[in-house]
C-alpha cells in the first residue's frame, strides 16, 4: 500500500492532480462551516434526522445541518441535470438535436443545464429556508430584503460549487460533483463510529462489566458489518463481463494474441442512478416549504407518505427510481450503435456474432442482462439500512444509515472511479516515456 502511494506521489501530473483537489475540497469544507450571515442558527434541532431531509444534506456535503452558504449543494444541479436529459430524449426536438451535434452541442446543453441550475437554486433556497424556520432549525425572517438577500446567498454558493466542481473535473482527479458530495460523506464517517461507540460502550461505563461486554459486542458487530459491506461494494463495483474481440485481417499478430476485449461493468450506470434517485425523493418537500403547506393538508400528507422512505411506498418508489435510473444511465455511458460504428471502422468483430446489426443486438442483450445484476445490487444496498433495522430494531437509525444506502454507495464508488483514473493518468504517462 505504502509504495503503491509512494509511486502514485512520484508522478508530477497525478501528484499535482490530487493536491489541487484536495484544495478544492478544503475550499469547500470550510465554506460548508459558515452559516449564511443574517441567519440564526438554533442548536439541536432535529431536522436533518429526517430521511428526505437527510438525503438533500448528504447532496449538499453536509453543509445543509449548518444551514450554510454552501446549504444547497448540488442538488439543483442534479435536478436539472435529470430534467435536461429527459427533455433532450425526444420531448424537445431542439435539444434532442442539440444532443446530436457531438462536442458543440453537448456544451449548449451544459449550458442550458447551468441556467436551470440557477433558476432551482432561488426556488429551493427560498423552500429551505421556510422550511427551516417552520421546523425552528433558524429563527424566523420576516424582512422581506433579508429574504431576498439569504436567497441570493444561498444562489451564488450553488454557483460557486458548480465552478468547484468544474475546476475539479478538469484540473483535478474524479468527477467534481461526486468528489464535493463524497468529501461531506468521508467527513462524517469518523463521526458515525464516536457515534457508535457511545452507544454501545461509552454509554455502559457506568452500568456494569456484563453491559459494557455486551456493548463491546455490539460495537465489534457493528465494525465488522461495516467492513464486510465495503468489500461486498467494491467487489461487486470492480466486478464486469468481457466481451473477447478479434480483428479481421489480423491472424496470429500480436493484436490478436493480445487479450483484446470489450469490458462492461456489473454496475456500468455508477453511482448516478443513486444520485438522480435522491434528488428526486427530495423534490415534494422542497415544493411543498415553498409553497408554504403543513401536514394538516391532506395532498402533503399523501405525497409524505409516498415519498418518506419509512414508509413501504416511499422505499418502494426510491428503488424502483434507482432500478430506472440504473437502465437509463448505463444505455447513455455504453451505446451498443456506436459500438458497432466503431468496430467496424477498426475492422474488430466479436467471435461468432456477424457484424452491423447483429453485434449491436448481442451488445444490448447483454448489457441489459447485466444492468439487471447492477440495479438490483443497488437497491439492495441502497435497501440495507431499512433491513438492518428491522433485523435490529434497536440500533440507532443514523448508525444504521452508514451499514449500506445512499452514502456508503456513493462513497465507495466514487473512491473506485477516482482510482481507475488515477491509474489512467499513471498508465499513460508510462506508455509516453516508453515511446
Amino acid at each position: 500500500m505504502w509504495s503503491r502511494l509512494v509511486s502514485l506521489f512520484k508522478h508530477k501530473e497525478v501528484r499535482e492532480r490530487v493536491i489541487f483537489t484536495l484544495g478544492i475540497l478544503l475550499i469547500f469544507k470550510l465554506g460548508a462551516a459558515i452559516t449564511v450571515p443574517g441567519a440564526t442558527v438554533i442548536e439541536d434541532n432535529q431536522l436533518i434526522g429526517s430521511d428526505i431531509w437527510s438525503l438533500m444534506n448528504l447532496l449538499g456535503g453536509g453543509a445543509l445541518e449548518q444551514f450554510s452558504i454552501f446549504a444547497l449543494g448540488v442538488s439543483p444541479y442534479i435536478t436539472s441535470s435529470i430534467v435536461i436529459e429527459l427533455l433532450s430524449m425526444g420531448v424537445l426536438p431542439k435539444l434532442e438535436e442539440l444532443k446530436k451535434e457531438g462536442a458543440k452541442g453537448r456544451q449548449k446543453l451544459q449550458t442550458a443545464t447551468r441556467a436551470l441550475t440557477i433558476l432551482l437554486s432561488a426556488v429551493q433556497g427560498y423552500g429551505i429556508l421556510v422550511t427551516m424556520q417552520n421546523e425552528g432549525v433558524i429563527r424566523p425572517v420576516t424582512d422581506v430584503w433579508t429574504i431576498v438577500y439569504i436567497v441570493t446567498i444561498l444562489v451564488s454558493g450553488t454557483a460557486f460549487i458548480m465552478w468547484l466542481a468544474d475546476q475539479i473535473t478538469a484540473k483535478g482527479v474524479g468527477n467534481g460533483v461526486s468528489m464535493i458530495i463524497f468529501a461531506g460523506i468521508v467527513s462524517s464517517v469518523p463521526r458515525t463510529f464516536v457515534m457508535a461507540y457511545n452507544e454501545y460502550i461509552g454509554n455502559n461505563l457506568s452500568t456494569g462489566a456484563q453491559a459494557v461486554f455486551t456493548g463491546i459486542l455490539q460495537f465489534a458487530l457493528y465494525a465488522i458489518c461495516f467492513l464486510a459491506i465495503i468489500v461486498f461494494v467494491t467487489f461487486i463495483e470492480r466486478a464486469e463481463r468481457k466481451i473477447p474481440i478479434q480483428y479481421a485481417g489480423s491472424g496470429s499478430s500480436s493484436r490478436a494474441q493480445s487479450a483484446t476485449y470489450l469490458p462492461i461493468k456489473v454496475n456500468s450506470a455508477g453511482v448516478i442512478p443513486v444520485i438522480f434517485a435522491s434528488a428526486v425523493m427530495t423534490a415534494p418537500a422542497t415544493i411543498i416549504a415553498m409553497i408554504g403547506l403543513d401536514d394538516s393538508n391532506e395532498v402533503v400528507r399523501v405525497l409524505n407518505n409516498i415519498f418518506s422512505m419509512q414508509t413501504t411506498y416511499g422505499m418502494g418508489l426510491y428503488l424502483l427510481l434507482i432500478f430506472v435510473f440504473a437502465f437509463f444511465y448505463s444505455n447513455m455511458q455504453i451505446d451498443p450503435y456506436k459500438i458497432t460504428e466503431n468496430f467496424s471502422k477498426s475492422g474488430a468483430y466479436i467471435p461468432g456474432i456477424r457484424p452491423g446489426k447483429e453485434t449491436s443486438t448481442y451488445i444490448s442483450r447483454v448489457l441489459n442482462r447485466i444492468t439487471i445484476t447492477g440495479a438490483l445490487y443497488l437497491c439492495i444496498i441502497a435497501a440495507l439500512p431499512t433491513i438492518i433495522l428491522l433485523i435490529w430494531p434497536t440500533m440507532n437509525p443514523y448508525i444504521a444509515n452508514s451499514l449500506g444506502g445512499t452514502g456508503l454507495i456513493i462513497m465507495i464508488g466514487v473512491a473506485i472511479e477516482t482510482s481507475v483514473q488515477i491509474e489512467g493518468i499513471m498508465a499513460s504517462k508510462e506508455y509516453k516515456g516508453f515511446i
